[in-house]
């Protein structure tokens, strides 16, 4: 996976190049800076390529607008259809319309109502069909021959992944010297696009790919392993079960490893960048950071590229992630204590939570579903602290005062 095979190479920095040339203008330029902070976290010199800062939130544009710019006349007339519940179908959309290029998207039934209005919102027709992305495929691929359209797939197709490589033109010129790309990879589109110019430029800069480990198909299919494939991930970007054919080829010529990142690690780059670069990512535009904060001795001292692929987060979603962040590092908790059920049990607890100037939140008490006796009682207090020092200080008083003392762990 070194790129040294002599084989005719699928894709080139031409295909690339020349993306390049027929989207310009149409998508964002968008910034890449260098961290000061998350490059003193890391251990590595970490530049950001800012591609949440596109239109629709997301690099996907880039390739569904190379593919829409090669359309013929009586192709543009009678439209375009993908099967995609993400941020594909939002460029596909917005740039089909833009173009006056009809869009079709079909989604499965159990797409979130928010990413059909998104979609819907950018112009394009939503179709909802089946219960899985599969479902929904078989149906594209359907009204396709049906009705005439023109299939745009959103990575397993030479000039998607071209366009998607302009990424790494503009990375590379805002930031010379780059000696490694950590690149998120689902279908793989992206990293073929990225790692096509990166080893065309400096076949001695580095392109690591990563993904979910709930998702590990292309690190499955490279590296001939045989890691489970499937659960709800953070990462809904990257979650894709099987590769592309032509993906797969590329990535085997052009990426020299792949990592994988739990959902732990996910959450902290979310969460990191939010906090640092006051930035607002998904699940998998953090899976770059998330790579290099999981394996720092990898990247450490290096001058590493990350891209923030999209920016398309339920809101809701990102509130707990957050929240879950704090809890983490000791900011939040909760404490479970038993006591007896007797007045002033509670007070004398609330009070060591005074002294030691730890906030409490919430309150739970459990009198019927406990092991405990009838006169006893399980008590959840929630509580929010400067750190963990302060919180282990509270929990040790609490427990030399002769309170049994739990806390409730996340995964």
């Amino acid at each position: 996976m070194t790129g040294t095979e002599t084989i005719e190479a699928e894709l080139t920095l031409a295909d690339v190049e020349a993306a390049a040339a027929s989207i310009a203008g149409a998508v964002v330029h968008t910034p890449t800076l260098h961290s000061k902070t998350l490059s003193a976290i890391t251990g590595a010199e970490i530049w950001l390529k800012f591609e949440n800062q596109q239109f629709t939130a997301a690099y996907k544009e880039r390739g569904a607008l190379n593919a829409l710019l090669q359309l013929n006349a009586e192709q543009r007339s009678r439209g375009v259809i993908a099967a995609s519940a993400g941020n594909h179908a939002q460029g596909l959309s917005y740039h089909g319309t833009r173009l006056g290029v009809p869009v079709t998207i079909v989604m499965p039934k159990t797409t979130p109502t928010v990413k059909v209005l998104q979609t819907e919102a950018v112009g394009g027709k939503v179709v909802l069909e089946g219960e899985t992305f599969d479902d929904a495929y078989e149906t594209a691929r359907s009204m396709e021959q049906q009705l005439g359209l023109t299939f745009v797939h959103p990575f397993d197709d030479p000039v998607v992944a071209a366009g998607q490589g302009t990424v790494a033109l503009e990375l590379l010129a805002d930031a010379p010297g780059i000696e490694t790309l950590v690149v998120p990879i689902g279908g793989g589109g992206l990293i073929s696009g990225m790692g096509t110019v990166a080893k065309a430029q400096n076949p001695a800069l580095e392109v690591i790919g990563v993904q979910a480990q709930l998702y590990p198909s292309m690190y499955d299919k490279i590296k001939g392993a045989a890691l489970p494939c499937g659960g709800d991930t953070l990462a809904e970007g990257i979650a894709v079960k099987e590769p592309g054919a032509f993906t797969s080829r590329v990535v085997a010529q052009v990426v020299d490893d792949i990592v994988l990142v739990s959902e732990a690690d996910l959450e902290g780059a979310v969460s990191l960048l939010l906090q640092i670069e006051k930035t607002v990512v998904e699940g998998a535009g953090a899976a770059g950071l998330a790579a290099v904060l999981a394996h720092r001795e990898r990247f450490a001292g290096k001058k590493v590229g990350l891209v923030l692929c999209g920016g398309n987060i339920d809101t809701r979603l990102l509130a707990n992630v957050l929240l879950r962040d704090l809890a983490r590092s000791g900011r939040l908790a909760r404490l479970r204590l038993s006591l007896q059920d007797r007045p002033g049990a509670l007070l004398k607890v609330m009070q060591e939570f005074a002294a030691h100037n730890v906030n409490i939140l919430e309150i739970y008490h459990q009198r019927i579903f406990t092991d405990l006796p009838a006169k006893g009682l399980v008590t959840d207090i929630e509580c929010e602290a400067r750190d963990r020092a302060q919180l282990d200080k509270l929990v040790a008083a609490l427990r030399a005062r002769g309170y049994a003392v739990s806390q409730v762990e996340l995964n």
